[in-house]
C-alpha cells in the first residue's frame, strides 16, 4: 500500500491533480467491483436454477452431508469458523 503524501509539501495543483488521480483509481475499483458482484449473481442465478430443476426432477437438494457442514459450522467446529472477527 502506497504511503500518504506529506500534504503541507504540496502546492495546490499537485494536491488537485493527487485528487483527480485517487478518484479515477476509485472510480476504476468501484467499476470493477460492480462487474464481479455481476457475475456473483449471474452465477448464484444458475446454481438456484439448478437447485430448482434437482428438486423438480426428485433429486436431493440438501444432503446429509450440507447438514453435517453446516451443524459443525454452528457448533463452530468448522475450519476457520473462529476466524471471522
Amino acid at each position: 500500500m502506497d504511503t500518504f503524501p506529506d500534504l503541507s509539501s504540496m502546492n495546490d495543483p499537485e494536491l488537485k491533480e493527487l485528487i483527480k488521480a485517487l478518484t479515477e483509481e476509485e472510480n476504476d475499483i468501484s467499476y470493477k467491483r460492480r462487474i464481479l458482484h455481476g457475475k456473483i449473481d449471474i452465477l448464484r442465478a444458475e446454481l438456484v436454477n439448478r437447485m430448482r430443476k434437482d428438486h423438480e426432477e426428485g433429486r436431493d437438494v440438501i444432503t446429509g452431508a450440507d447438514v453435517q457442514r453446516l451443524t459443525d459450522i454452528l457448533a463452530g467446529r468448522a475450519a476457520g469458523a473462529n476466524d471471522i472477527t
